[in-house]
C-alpha cells in the first residue's frame, strides 16, 4: 500500500478546505475544483497525514441513501506527549458551530482530550 488517507464528503467544501487548513495548520497539496468553486477532490497534509475533502454530491449516492452524520465513524488524532498546543488549536477551530460531545479537558486516558462533531458533520476525537 502506498498510503492511506482520511476522506470526508461535505456540503460547502469551498469553505471546509480553508476551515480544516486553519484547524490543523494543513497545507493544500492537491486540488481539483468544480465549476462552482467547490472541490471535486482536495488533499490537505498535516502531521504526516492526509485529509481529503470533497463536495458531497447526491448524484453519486446509492438510491435512497441519506447522509449519516457523526455516528458511524470518527477520526481520532493522537498528537502525543507535548502536543497540547496543537490539540487546543484544532479544537478551537473545529468547535465553531460544532456539537460538543466531550469538551476539551482531561479524561481517564489523557490529560487533554475532546470529542465533537464539526459543522460539516465529521466526528473528531483529539487528544495527547
Amino acid at each position: 500500500m502506498k498510503r492511506a488517507m482520511m476522506q470526508v464528503y461535505v456540503k460547502g467544501s469551498d469553505e471546509a478546505v480553508p476551515f480544516y487548513q486553519r484547524a490543523f495548520d494543513a497545507e493544500l497539496i492537491s486540488s481539483y475544483q468544480n465549476g462552482d468553486g467547490t472541490y471535486y477532490h482536495s488533499e490537505l497534509a498535516f502531521e504526516g497525514q492526509v485529509l481529503a475533502v470533497a463536495e458531497r454530491n447526491s448524484a453519486y449516492a446509492i438510491a435512497g441513501e441519506e447522509a449519516i452524520t457523526g455516528n458511524v465513524m470518527q477520526f481520532c488524532l493522537d498528537y502525543g506527549e507535548g502536543g497540547e498546543e496543537r490539540v487546543t488549536r484544532a479544537y478551537d477551530t473545529l468547535r465553531e458551530g460544532a456539537t460538543l460531545l466531550i469538551p476539551l479537558g482531561p479524561c481517564e486516558y489523557s490529560p487533554l482530550m475532546a470529542d465533537l462533531i464539526d459543522r460539516y458533520g465529521v466526528r473528531w476525537c483529539l487528544f495527547v
